[in-house]
This record gives structure tokens, C-alpha cells and sequence, in this order.
């Protein structure tokens, strides 16, 4: 019960630090290129992740673990970010918090086929109904008006929830700072490389809120807030705990709000309060 709860409470800081996250995309995007932001943001973090590494002298890898390594890089350094900076171009960061919505019916997917949970048949019911919640209100908002940048979301939670779930398996190994240390070091070359060659021609253009951006995307986005999540989804399970992220639209909406000063419609309340009710019946049905 212990481990269990703790597993939620790390879960749940984790969404915590993770709901700033497209807010503060959306600002960075603003003055950055999005090639260069999602480089810069997997370089900065994974020279800290590296330095952790050397710091408490942790054991390298077995040379079996370098493909779910890779396809946790591919997923959270590599595909969420650069797909969400990309659909931030198109549509504001309101808009896309509501997908964030069918990311735990997407971590819980692949935790299945990836981790071996086996929830209730009473959890699907109620992921389902929050994902459906979400995917409804994303079409009597007009997709047709940005169809790339719900096209680029909904691309973003599927890698996303491949990378959650095959790191959440690998923390129960590795660890779960440790996993997305190793995925950052080993996307690093090319994230640095990535990075000098999409440089802006210049940094005087670029405004104090796209460093702001930056800089919160890089530390806590990247690399904080997987330490909690990481290690919440191993010890209360992928499926489970992975339901919290349904939480996530209701604090990013009002970061969007107060920050950014983008509109919340009464539409967009009314879906994120319908899935914060889902979480508590999936919570109760997921083991």
C-alpha cells in the first residue's frame, strides 16, 4: 500500500511539472524555431543528465537495454517534443492541452502490450470515456481549422505513450531517473550536433519569455519531471498511475489562462472537469 502510494505521489508531481509544459512551449516557439528548440531542450538536459550520471557513479547499461533506451529517446527527447513545438505553430496551447487528455488511454495501451499491466476491464471503460470526451471536444472545436496541428498533437501522444510506457518498464531495472539520464546521454551527439546547426542567426530578436520557455522545457520538462514520473508509473503501475495525465488539462488550462493569457472557453472546463472524473473510476478498476 506504502509503495503504491508513493507511486502516486510521484506520478502526480510529475503532472504537476509536466502541465507547464506546452504553455511554455507555446512561449518559447514564439521567438525559436522549433527544430532548434527541441535540440536545444535534449542537448541542455542531456549534459545535466550526464553529469548525474558521472556524479553518483552509476553502472552502464546492459547492451540489451539500448533498444528500449532508444525507443524511450525517440518517444519523450525526440518525437513528443518536436511534434508539440511543431503543432504549437498552428494552434494555441489551450487547444492542444485538451489532447494531452488521451495520453493515459495511449500510455496504458502500451503498457499493455509493452509492460504486462492487465487492468480491469472497467478501467477501459472509463479511459475510453475520457479520451472520448477530449476527441469530441477537439471536433465541435474545429479541427478542420488547423488539421496539421491536431494532426502533429495526436502523432505527439502516440510516440509519447510509447515512450512513457517502455521507460516506466525500463525504471523497474534501471530506475527511474537513471532511465531518462541513459535516453538523453544517448540522444545527445545528435541533439548537440542538431543544435549549433539550427542556431538563430541571431539572439538579439529573441525575447525574455521564449528564455523563460526554453529554459523550464529543458530543466523540468526534460529531465525533472521524468524523475517523478518515471518512478511513479514503475512502483504504482503504467496503466494506474498513467490516468493522472488526465489531471494535466485542467492545470495546463489554467496555466494558459493566467500566463498567456489565452481564452478558456466554458466548453473546454466543462470537458476537463468530465476527464478529472474519469481518473477517480479508472484509478479504482485499473489492478
Amino acid at each position: 500500500m506504502e509503495k503504491s502510494f508513493d507511486g502516486w505521489l510521484s506520478g502526480f508531481i510529475g503532472v504537476l511539472i509536466f502541465s507547464g509544459s506546452l504553455p511554455a512551449t507555446r512561449l518559447a516557439v514564439m521567438d525559436f524555431d522549433p527544430t532548434f528548440l527541441t535540440a536545444a531542450r535534449a542537448a541542455i538536459a542531456g549534459l545535466l543528465g550526464i553529469a548525474m550520471l558521472l556524479l553518483f557513479r552509476e553502472k552502464r547499461p546492459e547492451r540489451g537495454d539500448l533498444v528500449s533506451l532508444a525507443v524511450v529517446a525517440l518517444g519523450v527527447v525526440v518525437g513528443f517534443p518536436l511534434l508539440t513545438a511543431l503543432a504549437l505553430k498552428h494552434v494555441t496551447s489551450a487547444h492542444s492541452i485538451i489532447f494531452v487528455g488521451l495520453l493515459p488511454l495511449a500510455t496504458a495501451i502500451f503498457g499493455v502490450l509493452r509492460g504486462g499491466d492487465r487492468p480491469r476491464p472497467a478501467f477501459w471503460l472509463f479511459s475510453c470515456l475520457g479520451s472520448a470526451l477530449v476527441a469530441g471536444f477537439a471536433l465541435t472545436q474545429g479541427v478542420t481549422a488547423s488539421p496539421v496541428g491536431d494532426s502533429l498533437m495526436l502523432g505527439a501522444i502516440i510516440v509519447c505513450g510509447l515512450g512513457y510506457a517502455e521507460g516506466a518498464k525500463l525504471s523497474r531495472k534501471l530506475g527511474g531517473w537513471q532511465v531518462i539520464c541513459w535516453a538523453l546521454s544517448l540522444s545527445l551527439p545528435v541533439m548537440l550536433a542538431l543544435s549549433f546547426a539550427t542556431l538563430p542567426p541571431s539572439f538579439e530578436t529573441i525575447g525574455s519569455s521564449a528564455w523563460i520557455g526554453l529554459g523550464y522545457v529543458s530543466l523540468f520538462s526534460m529531465l525533472i519531471g521524468f524523475v517523478f514520473w518515471y518512478r511513479g508509473l514503475a512502483q504504482g503501475g503504467i496503466a494506474a498511475v498513467g490516468q493522472l495525465q488526465l489531471l494535466q488539462p485542467f492545470f495546463g488550462l489554467a496555466l494558459a489562462a493566467s500566463l498567456l493569457h489565452e481564452k478558456v472557453s466554458p466548453m473546454m472546463v466543462v470537458v476537463t472537469l468530465g476527464v478529472v472524473a474519469c481518473v477517480f473510476g479508472a484509478k479504482k478498476f485499473a489492478r
